[in-house]
């Protein structure tokens, strides 16, 4: 909370450490052109994760272990969603204390980034476990029918997965930090969209494997699921311990589970959705193109809660919010204006089609999918993709301005949210258009093959 120290000077306990507010140092200048081109590499590498891992998926689902326990899809967007939950808080959060100044220190860096590291450690596994619960509920209670190796194998496979590729994808987001920093690069522009690049890819491959793996042990070892879920559960205490050293991590040890198990909620109800389209042998070439819509919505929209943060941290109090953003919000308030949040938003929303083109016409030519790409299929799919994204960009420059207004630290708070909202919108409008395709005609004899 605010603190006042005997010069009248507004401090604040951020993730960061106490610091004072706005910070000396100038925010760095942006042409729109250089933000562009900053932002359109790893934008394009985070696509072509996303479109491997609705590759991996479209392969993964006729797999035994996606076949008879259909509840696993329930887990992919809670799962995938991780990186948003986690990896691009991370990424926020250290591209922050990178631009204010606060990793110009060796000693204060690695303070930040082991209880960083640790802290994501501990929030991945019970997010993993709690994930697994909300898709036995969300799959089982409703059809009335529970099978607890299946549960089992459901919670071990999900803290499995989510404690090593959280671990994975850590180590990665600590050296693309590191290594904008020392090249001059805004870690804002980059750092949140390759978090999110081989995220999904890691995620679900580990998923995959390890699903199948303890399904194929469920009769020569029934207890194979639950040592490996006590195996991870266990290392929980831990980095609890490790975590709780270091000031940057400790105030968020104990109060930044809102955002994570919130998002972890929404984006179930979206891997509920995508569990119910998948079962429905009309609609089963949407599984490629879900990953996709979800991974591009949630990249571009980190990336603009994460600069409006930053630009908060330097020129605002915490409580306090730029006059440009007070009173009634409206949608011109996000794309309308010269400022950088403006020109971003803007940049960001033109990248949707051809961003989604290129990715597209990459699914067509490695023949994935079960989807012919006609004219009416790709405007039915882009306008989706364009409303998703239109839609998230609004509600970030909303929820953050909302967020700093009210005391909490939008780098910690804003990005699970927004991402898992991407996954539900991504999932809802993505089954509502090949609804509405399998109802003007536009079908394929091979949907579902």
């Amino acid at each position: 909370g605010p603190l006042q120290c005997k010069n009248n000077h507004l401090l604040w306990n951020c993730p960061y450490g106490i610091s004072q507010r706005p910070p000396t140092r100038n925010m760095p200048k942006e042409s729109p052109l250089a933000m562009a081109l900053q932002i359109v590499v790893p934008f394009l590498l985070a696509g072509f994760g996303t479109v491997s891992a609705g590759m991996v998926l479209d392969i993964v689902q006729h797999w035994d272990a996606f076949k008879y326990i259909t509840e696993i899809f329930i887990l992919v967007p809670a799962l995938l969603g991780l990186k948003g939950n986690l990896e691009m808080t991370l990424a926020s959060r250290l591209s922050t204390a990178v631009n204010v100044g606060k990793m110009d220190s060796p000693i204060e860096k690695w303070n930040l980034i082991i209880g960083n590291l640790a802290l994501k450690q501990v929030q991945a596994t019970v997010v993993g476990f709690l994930a697994a619960v909300a898709a036995v509920v969300l799959g089982w209670i409703p059809e009335g029918k529970f099978q607890m190796n299946h549960a089992v194998l459901l919670c071990s496979a999900s803290v499995a997965t989510a404690f090593i590729a959280s671990m994975l994808q850590g180590f990665i987001m600590v050296g693309v930090i590191v290594g904008s920093k020392k090249t001059g690069i805004n870690p804002d522009n980059v750092a949140t969209p390759i978090a999110a690049s081989f995220g999904d890819l890691i995620t679900l491959a580990i998923l995959a494997w390890i699903s199948q793996g303890l399904y194929n042990c469920l009769d020569s070892h029934p207890y194979a699921s639950s040592l490996v879920c006590a195996f991870f559960l266990s290392l929980t205490p831990v980095w609890m311990v490790i975590s709780s050293k270091h000031p940057a991590s400790r105030t968020l040890l104990y109060s930044g589970w809102e955002p994570v198990i919130t998002a972890m909620v929404i984006s179930s109800i979206g891997g509920l959705i995508l569990d119910k389209t998948v079962s429905d042998p009309n609609l089963a070439g949407i599984v490629v193109y879900t990953p996709v819509i979800n991974g591009i919505g949630g990249n571009l929209v980190a990336i603009q809660s994460s600069r409006i943060s930053t630009h908060l941290h330097f020129h605002s109090a915490p409580g306090e919010v730029p006059e440009e953003a007070k009173g009634c919000y409206y949608p011109c308030r996000t794309f309308c204006g010269t400022g950088a949040n403006h020109r971003s938003a803007q940049v960001l929303l033109l990248l949707v089609l051809p961003g989604h083109l290129i990715f597209l016409y990459t699914i067509h030519l490695m023949k994935s999918g079960h989807t012919t790409l006609t004219p009416i299929f790709m405007t039915v799919y882009l306008a989706a993709a364009l409303l998703q994204v239109f839609l998230l960009l609004c509600i970030a420059d909303w929820m953050v301005y909302s967020m700093w207004r009210s005391g909490k630290d939008p780098d910690s708070f804003s990005i699970p949210y927004l991402t898992a909202l991407g996954d539900l919108l991504g999932t809802a409008l993505l089954a509502l258009s090949f609804q509405f395709l399998w109802y003007i005609g536009d079908q394929d004899s091979d949907v579902g093959d």
